[in-house]
């Protein structure tokens, strides 16, 4: 894909950011975006300036708060490049802010902090992370009018509640639990299998679309139990579980208890796999579940990162700003601003209203791959890769879909 924007911004100057269709011309394309840096800070804001805000929202306190951090590393390389780059719409030249805000991953502070992005004056929301925050906080911004696209929440409801201002860049839970449960009786050829969730919408949700794939590949669940997304200690459903020998374990949830719940399978000798969803396809999951991490299965609701067209860069420049390793959703939401911002060229306005409607006929090519909409808002052509830890790291045994070109 031939690249046409770079990243231009040092790590400094990123880590210095306060809180910061098809189309009517041409495609976007922001592949190379993460292309090498040349030695320049980020422009000032000018006097003559027009600062517009985007909201960014994930969990950056609590359990998961590696996985917030990282979605708002990746506004921040996309509001930085953004800025580098002197956009302008409506012909004057903007300043892009990101206001960032911590949800906790809780659904009653998901929509607290919503309705303050809408009172700051956002004029765009990238978020939340959780399927459990993002649901209910889309009606708030549904009210505002204010377009919210969800780099990581896959729970289907989240686009069938019929809002026009709701989107995401990943693929769903239909499909990813689709993927899982062919890939656990189609390829690993498990037969009987328990089921764990966190009772959260994207666990709970996400089992469900599992069991449905099982059955229907003539798979059985033997036991299903469930936890909630903040225990540690998972003993008495081990135990229970063990008893009735199943193949394979299936969790849904976040990587913060997967770790220890492979940990714990070890201890007690279950032998079956641990397999998951993409909240545990994480570098954190393999740091917490230790050697226990060793053939365990997750997904990934997306293409593999050597598909990417613009992954390696990408992952380069994250480094150097943040010095540290992506864990999941960066790039998504690195593209999610970017496609935000893609709409306002083409409506050549900032205002939410005018440029809402060109968010539907979006056709961007980003880090991750082409991204378009379909009437939901859901990204077209998702892909789901399924991975394994091998040596110690998460390794691509299975791929279904494809959306980068």
């Amino acid at each position: 894909m031939k690249n046409t924007a770079r990243l231009t911004l040092m790590a400094a100057a990123v880590l210095a950011l306060a809180a910061c269709g098809k189309q009517g011309g041409a495609s976007s394309d922001a592949s190379g975006a993460a292309a090498s840096a040349p030695a320049a800070s980020a422009p000032a804001a000018s006097s003559g300036d027009n600062v517009v805000k985007i909201g960014q929202v994930s969990p950056m306190s609590g359990p998961i708060s590696h996985l917030g951090k990282d979605n708002e590393y990746g506004a921040k390389l996309a509001i930085a490049d953004l800025n580098a780059e002197g956009v302008t719409i409506g012909g004057k030249k903007v300043t892009f802010q990101l206001v960032s805000e911590d949800d906790q991953g809780d659904p009653k502070i998901a929509t607290q902090v919503a309705q303050r992005l809408v009172d700051s004056g956002v004029v765009g929301v990238v978020g939340h992370l959780n399927s459990g925050t993002t649901i209910p906080a889309s009606k708030i911004y549904s009210d505002a009018g204010i377009p919210q696209i969800s780099p990581s929440a896959t729970n289907p409801d989240y686009t069938k509640q019929g809002y026009k201002t709701t989107f995401r860049v990943i693929a769903n839970d239909v499909q990813q639990g689709k993927a899982l449960g062919d890939y656990a009786i189609g390829v690993a050829k498990a037969k009987h299998i328990a089921v764990i969730d966190d009772r959260t919408a994207y666990g709970q949700g996400l089992a469900d679309q599992f069991v449905n794939a099982v059955k229907a590949k003539g798979g059985t669940v033997v036991d299903r139990e469930f936890t909630t997304n903040s225990a540690t200690d998972f003993s008495a459903i081990l135990t229970a579980i063990k008893s009735k020998k199943p193949d394979m374990v299936f969790y849904g949830g976040m990587d913060a208890q997967a770790g220890p719940m492979a940990k714990q399978m070890k201890q007690l000798g279950i032998k079956a796999h641990l397999i998951a969803g993409d909240g545990v396809q994480t570098p954190e999951f393999i740091k917490l579940a230790g050697d226990a991490a060793e053939g365990q299965f997750a997904s990934m609701a997306g293409v593999p990162r050597d598909k990417m067209p613009g992954f390696n860069a990408f992952n380069d420049k994250f480094k150097k700003a943040f010095n540290t390793e992506i864990q999941i959703y960066a790039p998504y939401e690195y593209d999610a601003v970017r496609v935000l911002v893609d709409a306002m060229k083409r409506a050549n306005s900032t205002d939410p209203k005018a440029y809402l409607p060109e968010l539907g006929k979006t056709s961007y090519d980003g880090v991750t791959g082409h991204i378009g909409f379909d009437d939901k808002g859901d990204v077209q052509n998702a892909s789901v890769t399924v991975y394994q830890v091998k040596n110690g790291q998460w390794q691509v045994v299975s791929v279904v879909g494809g959306a980068a070109k």
